[in-house]
């Protein structure tokens, strides 16, 4: 078991002036003191638009800060969003950075939830996962061939020599974000390293992550060599009194779960659900598209709202745990340090190879999320270690 650290640059109101400078800087901080607790990657989320839930715009901008101030640890693309991005701008920034860190980058890609981050960009989202996948094919040839060149569904490329290259050979680690089940087995097919949510809880997670290892067993790599790992995100936070760490982990795992419900909300508002591509049905079954804003707030307010009953797929979709249920097989990493080895356990158990807290999350302060990062450094990581 391998350990690592989510950020999605979380940042609840109210806001002080230096809010989003003091949230960025002590990303930076938290991850340096994490490497030398014994933490090996950390993964940054790209998310736009999303007010309070994600100030991670720009993620390969902090991850070359991250990198210069920290030696050995990975840096992760936990997701590049594909649908806004050119394959050639992703290639060329993950490589500058693997360079700039010394070769340690890991790219992982995505396609978002729904419409709202994509459109300001002119993305129409029945292309989406088309784009992402037409990107993963991309990025091992523009990293490899000495002369790339390509003819598809969503890009025409002439002949170029694509630099930088990266240090890495013969290229970064590929992953992709995944969350139905067709997703999970597509990531097998292609031979990527999986990136999961676990909030649907420990049950769901090892049917998904199961359908993962089936598929990867007769996968055609889209990159030069088969990436065959899971990563696991989960909300973390951990404090020597566990009835403590409960409390306040069940508050940061509410709010969280109140802002990806309002995110869901938003992502659809004004959508018809007929004309919702297949593939995305998964995020809006039982009706979430009759609803969303009345107002231009971002998805934090809680206001100007119309009533929306959310029945979706997706496992952040679910109604906030109590302080006694975190320890019910919902797949939170919180609690004491016995009660986190616990969780990860069960998660070790299903073939999970990376454990990515978000400590950072929710109305969890700098210095709690420091002594989590604390005792992982002190308590859990060893145990995981010695065996």
């Amino acid at each position: 078991m391998k350990f690592g650290m989510f950020y999605e640059l979380q940042m609840p109101r109210p806001w002080t002036d230096t809010a989003e400078y003091d949230t960025l800087w002590d990303a930076v901080r938290q991850v340096q003191y994490a490497e030398e607790m014994g933490f090996e990657r950390v993964w940054l989320v790209e998310h736009h638009f999303l007010t309070e839930f994600a100030h991670s715009s720009a993620p390969e901008v902090m991850l070359a800060v991250m990198a210069q101030h920290t030696k050995k640890m990975r840096l992760g693309f936990g997701v590049v969003l594909a649908p806004v991005h050119h394959p050639l701008h992703v290639a060329a920034r993950a490589s500058t950075l693997d360079i700039l860190s010394d070769g340690r980058v890991d790219v992982g890609v995505g396609r978002t939830k729904g419409p709202y981050q994509l459109t300001p960009f002119g993305t129409d989202v029945a292309t989406t996962q088309s784009m992402m996948v037409e990107t993963l094919e991309c990025l091992p040839r523009m990293w490899c061939d000495e002369v790339f060149s390509h003819d598809g569904e969503n890009w025409t490329i002439p002949p170029r020599e694509v630099i930088p290259r990266p240090l890495q050979k013969p290229h970064p680690p590929l992953w992709m974000a995944c969350t139905q089940e067709d997703t999970f087995r597509l990531a097998g097919q292609l031979g990527v390293g999986c990136l999961v949510n676990t909030l649907g809880g420990t049950d769901k997670t090892r049917g998904l992550v199961n359908a993962y290892y089936e598929a990867i067993e007769n996968a055609n790599p889209v990159g030069r060599f088969t990436n065959r790992q899971v990563v696991a995100s989960t909300i973390g936070f951990c404090d020597e009194d566990d009835a403590k760490a409960r409390q306040k982990g069940a508050e940061v795992a509410a709010w969280y779960l109140e802002q990806s419900r309002q995110r869901f909300v938003l992502e659809w508002a004004g959508v018809d659900q007929d004309a919702v591509p297949e593939e995305y049905q998964f995020y809006v079954q039982g009706g979430a598209t009759r609803g969303g804003p009345s107002t231009g707030s971002g998805p934090s307010t809680g206001s100007g709202r119309a009533d929306v009953e959310v029945r979706s797929g997706d496992p952040q979709q679910q109604a906030p745990p109590t302080p006694e249920e975190l320890l019910a097989g919902g797949g939170y990493c919180v609690g004491d340090p016995d009660a986190c080895i616990r969780v990860i356990e069960e998660f070790e158990s299903m073939g999970v190879d990376e454990i990515m807290p978000i400590f950072q999350a929710g109305y969890a302060t700098n210095e709690e999320v420091l002594n989590s990062i604390r005792l992982f450094g002190e308590y859990v990581i060893p145990h995981f270690r010695k065996k």
